[in-house]
């Protein structure tokens, strides 16, 4: 049996980089995920597609790794990089975006993203289970917001 816990978060932030630095870092793949806590490894399976896997999580005789694989799209001229989860890969479905905005002095940053992670447990651990994962990916995502924030300067 599994369990599916669904993510959605959601941040927005200003930091005193310029633009063309923000968004050369978040368009690459590689070079942003070197600021995302706890990725154990990133695969170019090729066509802007990448496998995450994170290392695992939890204890000796329960423990979680998460493995999900999505497809990337950048566009400067818009200022998004879209991903898109890729069935089939791993135990989990990301996808998600950043939008991008010149504010001259400052650079605005929107941050979602979207998913589920099917957790092998029984259907009774959901209660248990589902906050752990939830409050174990925000806790990711909120660090890698930090090492972001801390790498373009600071927070405007």
């Amino acid at each position: 049996m599994t369990v599916t816990v669904a993510i959605d978060l959601g941040y927005e932030f200003e930091v005193k980089s310029p633009y063309k630095d923000v968004f050369d870092v978040l368009s690459d793949v590689p070079a942003s995920a070197s600021f995302f806590p706890k990725v154990d490894k990133l695969t170019d399976l090729g066509g802007n597609t990448y496998r995450w896997e994170m290392q695992k999580v939890g204890t000796a005789q329960v423990n979680l790794q998460t493995v999900y694989a999505s497809k990337y799209a950048s566009n400067r001229a818009k200022g998004t990089v879209v991903w898109t989860p890729v069935p089939g890969e791993g135990n989990a479905l990301v996808g998600g975006n950043w939008k991008i905005t010149d504010k001259k002095k400052t650079t605005a940053l929107e941050f979602k993203v979207q998913g589920t992670v099917d957790v092998p447990l029984p259907g009774l651990m959901k209660m248990v289970v589902a906050p752990v994962v939830k409050s174990e990916f925000e806790g990711l995502v909120e660090k890698y917001i930090d090492n972001l924030i801390q790498h373009f300067g600071g927070e405007a």
